[in-house]
C-alpha cells in the first residue's frame, strides 16, 4: 500500500483508487477495502495538502449586520466619512429590498420618496398630485396610511417566504461534522483564503495539529497548538479531523 499510495508512482490516491490499483497489483486481502481506506485517511501528506472543505458543516445562522449601507460608500471615502452620511442613508432608505420587495421609505411612509430627478422631470405621481386640490390630497394621503399595515404584513410575510427559500437553498449543501473536546484537528493555513490558491503551489493548505479545548454554540471552537498556543474562537468550516 506504501508503495503504491506514495512510492515512485504513486500520486496519492484517495482511499477507493488505492484499493483499485492495489487489486490491479494482484494483490487481495480480507479487509482490504478497510486497509486502504485507513491508510490513504493518516497519510500525512495528504492531510496537509488536502483541498478545502467547501460545504458548511452545520445549518444557516443567520446574522443582521449593523450598518449594511455604510460599507459601499463610506468605505471608500474614510476621511469625510461623516459628510458622506446623509448620503449613504438616502440610498439605504429609497434602495428596493430583495426580501421585502419593498423600500424601507415606503414602509415607513406608506409612499416612495420623490427623487430629485422627478423635481427636474415631473413623473405620473408628480403631475397627478400637483393636479390635486388640499382635501383630495389629504384623503389620498389617509388612504395610504390606512393601508400602511396591510403593506407591512405583506412585506413580514415576503420576509419569512425569502428567508425560508434560503434556509432551504443553504441547508441542501450542509456536511454535518463537529469536534469534541481534547480531539485533534488541523486548521486551514492563516490567511484563511480558501477561495484563492496560495502564493507557493508546495505550501500546506492546513496548518497544524490542534487539540480543541473549547466548543462554542454555533459551530465555534477554541484550539491550542503544541507550543500552547491559542487560536480562536475559529469556526468549525476551517477545521478538519487529524489522524496520526
Amino acid at each position: 500500500m506504501e508503495e503504491a499510495h506514495s512510492g515512485i508512482c504513486g500520486a496519492h490516491q484517495s482511499g477507493p483508487k488505492l484499493h483499485f490499483w492495489v487489486k490491479m497489483m494482484g494483490y487481495y486481502w480480507r479487509m482490504m477495502v478497510k486497509d486502504c481506506l485507513d491508510y490513504s485517511r493518516k497519510c500525512q501528506p495528504c492531510q496537509f495538502h488536502a483541498n478545502f472543505i467547501h460545504q458548511p458543516p452545520e445549518p444557516l445562522h443567520p446574522t443582521i449586520a449593523s450598518w449594511p449601507f455604510m460599507h459601499g460608500v463610506v468605505a471608500k471615502s474614510k476621511r469625510d466619512w461623516h459628510e458622506r452620511i446623509g448620503e449613504a442613508l438616502w440610498a439605504n432608505h429609497t434602495t428596493h429590498r430583495t426580501p421585502t420587495q419593498a423600500t424601507p421609505y415606503s414602509l415607513v411612509y406608506g409612499v416612495e420618496a420623490v427623487l430629485p430627478l422627478e423635481q427636474q422631470i415631473p413623473s405620473l405621481r408628480i403631475v397627478i398630485q400637483e393636479g390635486l386640490t388640499n382635501d383630495e390630497n389629504a384623503k389620498l394621503r389617509l388612504a395610504v396610511l390606512k393601508a400602511l399595515d396591510e403593506k407591512r404584513l405583506e412585506a413580514q410575510q415576503k420576509l419569512e417566504c425569502y428567508q425560508a427559500r434560503l434556509f432551504r437553498a443553504f441547508n441542501k449543501k450542509v456536511r454535518p461534522w463537529s469536534f469534541e473536546v481534547g480531539e485533534l484537528v488541523l486548521a486551514i493555513r492563516r490567511p484563511i483564503i480558501t477561495t484563492h490558491q496560495t502564493d507557493n503551489k508546495f505550501l500546506s493548505k492546513w496548518d497544524g495539529p490542534y487539540v480543541v479545548t473549547e466548543v462554542y454554540t454555533n459551530g465555534a471552537y477554541k484550539i491550542v497548538n503544541e507550543e500552547g498556543i491559542r487560536v480562536g474562537p475559529i469556526n468549525g468550516k476551517f477545521l478538519k479531523h487529524y489522524y496520526p
